[in-house]
């Protein structure tokens, strides 16, 4: 029986292993090794590594944890998490590839799973994806500073990460892909800005070796951009969890109280699968909180 299955290798769950691995408890961590941030080639805003590849923070972040002889690691996907009559949980899981499964139970389990992405227009898109273009305007707008940018969207958000995108560079034009994203009054107010909204769909993006050079719409028109924003559509994928009955807010995120508790006894969330910011330090922050409330609650359970 262990202490605690951690569910997710990012930042979160990464964070929160290292908590109870120094609590001195058994932690095994489990990862499908796809994150979502997989094309990104560098990543900001975590402190002392800004800059660093989110691949190598999370490799990082294994050898750190694997230290710990009590801590076990296997790249698996979660199929399954069902609750036990004595108030413990099954973790079913089985390797990327396989039809072979592993099963473990555990007194707690931390969700730290994060979320998937879908990009619009993406076929376009994806080719500049984590090079010219980008989703995360906090961790990669001070790079693009001064640039001919873009902003990539179809969902009613657009408008107010426009104003955020302007920070970073006052040429700046918006592409809503036929899709009408953009109400009349914040066209209005980001005309005012010197911020151009075109709702064409789009037709293609030109680029080279040294990145995207243009946004060509199927009206005709061919707006010469250098580098910008898109806003993915993020999806919770929590089947795995469906036996547990967690509560879910409105875009199917797992609710938390404060102290990264779900609505389910024994199970904690932490990072992008939880509402709030999408942050590595923030997600690393929240997986430390839940270590250290899983350990008290353990103990809790054990007196």
């Amino acid at each position: 029986m262990l202490d605690a299955v951690v569910i997710g290798a990012g930042p979160g769950g990464l964070a929160a292993t290292l908590g109870l691995a120094r609590m001195r408890r058994t932690v095994m961590l489990l990862d499908s090794n796809r994150p979502r941030h997989a094309a990104t080639l560098v990543s900001h805003g975590y402190l002392t590594r800004d800059g660093i590849s989110p691949l190598e923070l999370r490799k990082l972040g294994r050898e750190e944890v694997l230290a710990y002889p009590h801590v076990q690691y296997e790249r698996t996907i979660v199929t399954s998490v069902s609750p036990l009559p004595d108030g413990n949980f099954i973790v079913v899981a089985r390797k990327p590839g396989s039809q072979e499964q592993s099963e473990w139970h555990a007194r707690t389990v931390l969700i730290a799973t994060g979320q998937t992405e879908t990009l619009p227009v993406q076929e376009h898109v994806r080719p500049w994806y984590g090079t010219s273009l980008h989703s995360c305007m906090d961790c990669d707008g001070y790079d693009k500073r001064g640039q001919a940018l873009a902003l990539i969207g179809e969902t009613e958000d657009v408008a107010d990460r426009a104003l955020i995108v302007r920070q970073f560079s006052r040429d700046l034009k918006v592409f809503t892909n036929g899709s009408g994203a953009v109400s009349v009054a914040d066209n209005d107010q980001l005309a005012r800005l010197g911020v151009e909204v075109y709702d064409s769909p789009i037709a293609g993006i030109e680029g080279g070796r040294d990145g995207m050079q243009a946004v060509l719409l199927e009206d005709g028109s061919r707006h010469e951009r250098t580098a910008g924003f898109v806003r993915p559509e993020w999806h919770a994928t929590l089947g795995f969890a469906e036996r547990l009955g967690l509560e879910v807010d409105e875009h199917g995120l797992v609710e938390v109280d404060r102290k990264q508790r779900t609505s389910v006894l024994g199970v904690y969330a932490a990072g992008d699968i939880t509402p709030g910011f999408r942050q590595l330090q923030v997600a690393a922050g929240q997986g430390t909180v839940a270590a250290s409330v899983i350990n008290r609650d353990l103990i809790g359970r054990e007196l």
